[in-house]
């Protein structure tokens, strides 16, 4: 259940590897504070802070705790945004969806959708996981609204769980998909990306 690098296609969108060859389009598109304000680092403010943050998620993928992807919308090619398997647990069959965000022009599209199942698929239908995990920053209701449309179970909140980079002491809110809930989230995907 070890992740290794890979290529994912659906209809909208195609999640690659993360590389230093996406910052120029992942700074076009997220240089805008919104999209940073619940994660735990600070918006990049042009093309050399988004290679500093790529080169941290790559460095993060070497030592196995990380495996980032450019989000491509397949009408243009470009990359619009960026997710990553994250605490990866060979042992315990689990993994985590993170780190995901979005410009504006792909945000409320299919395409975070279509990211979501292609991911969920390729862990529980190639990597065999038992467990994949999701949180948010416990005032990100719109996260947290899209996390449950996708079926996904509430377990909780971590209080005090992390400090962002204005010294916010952030709360984090827990989901999680089990295996054998796979098959009812499929459907519900599968259905939203239809409409």
């Amino acid at each position: 259940m070890q992740p290794v690098p890979v290529t994912l296609t659906g209809e909208f969108a195609r999640l690659e590897p993360l590389g230093l060859e996406h910052a120029a389009d992942l700074a076009r598109v997220g240089t805008e504070a919104d999209i940073w304000r619940y994660l735990p680092t600070r918006a990049p403010r042009d093309d050399g802070e988004m290679r500093v943050l790529i080169e941290t998620a790559l460095a993060e993928a070497a030592r196995g705790v990380r495996l980032p992807f450019a989000i491509i919308d397949l009408a243009d090619g470009r990359a619009v945004g960026s997710t990553s398997y994250l605490d990866i647990a060979p042992a315990h069959q689990r993994i985590e969806i993170g780190w995901t965000w979005l410009g504006a022009r792909a945000r409320r599209t299919a395409i975070n959708t279509e990211c979501k199942s292609l991911l969920l698929k390729h862990a529980f239908a190639t990597l065999g996981c038992g467990r994949v995990q999701l949180k948010t920053d416990g005032r990100n209701l719109r996260s947290q609204a899209a996390i449950e449309r996708l079926g996904a179970v509430k377990e909780g909140v971590l209080r005090r769980h992390m400090v962002l980079p204005d010294g916010f002491v952030r709360d984090t809110v827990m989901y999680a998909i089990l295996r054998e809930e796979w098959p009812m989230v499929t459907k519900r995907l599968q259905a939203a990306l239809r409409r």
